[in-house]
């Protein structure tokens, strides 16, 4: 188990760090971005945004949950677009297109919206630079992995070189399934029964809008000072 956010962050930084390392090509910190899944892989992307120095920005991507079970991941959108759908899971649980395309609409307005404050208050760039850069989207864990599909989708459509997932724990289900949409999946624990993320941590508070900005400022703010 972890004790937090912030512990996870800095062995899985470590982890990225020595991937990176690992093969032929060379990753230079100017041409890489981190990329959080708000609200809960922001404190662990601020730890391999400051190890890598690369920028820290936030990439809403949020789940649709079942109607009866909204933790249940049944889909995925981001704040461009993106839509993402278990077919087989909405015909066993019956669930009708109607739903899925109502929380759509609503999902991706609401993604919209919370990048868009997240990003002015901590004043970092509101428009994302992709093209041609190696992407590490980060979360504090994936069960499903719905929402990091959408992200993987998302950034793909927008020229991203290479697209790199970092998370404490995925669950060996959905890591089979996010090796079709990224380039590596960097991984501390891979458990074969697993349960929720939450279950893997001591300390798994909720991650407040004001944590959110807070951590991505602190990021800007040590980029700012390595780069003078």
């Amino acid at each position: 188990m972890f004790a937090n956010r912030q512990q996870a962050g800095t062995l899985l930084a470590q982890k990225t760090i020595d991937w990176l390392s690992a093969g032929d090509q060379v990753f230079q910190p100017d041409n890489m971005i981190v990329l959080a899944l708000p609200r809960g892989g922001v404190p662990v992307a601020l730890e391999i945004a400051l190890a890598l120095g690369c920028p820290l920005n936030v990439l809403a991507s949020k789940k649709i949950g079942a109607p009866d079970q909204k933790e249940l991941a049944v889909g995925a959108v981001t704040s461009n677009g993106v839509f993402v759908v278990d077919e087989a899971l909405t015909r066993y649980l019956n669930i009708s297109p109607e739903y899925i395309s109502k929380e759509r609409v609503y999902l991706i307005n609401k993604t919209r919206q919370l990048e868009q404050c997240w990003r002015q208050s901590a004043n970092i760039p509101t428009v994302l630079e992709i093209k041609d850069k190696v992407v590490i989207v980060v979360d504090d864990g994936v069960a499903t992995g719905m929402t990091a599909i959408a992200a993987a989708r998302c950034l793909t459509s927008q020229g991203a070189s290479q697209i790199i997932l970092a998370t404490p724990v995925i669950s060996a289900h959905a890591i089979e399934r996010l090796l079709n949409e990224y380039n590596q999946v960097v991984a501390l624990e891979t458990p074969s029964e697993f349960s929720a993320v939450g279950h893997f941590y001591l300390d798994f508070r909720q991650v407040d809008d004001m944590e959110v900005v807070q951590d991505l400022t602190q990021a800007m703010n040590k980029n700012f000072v390595k780069s003078r």
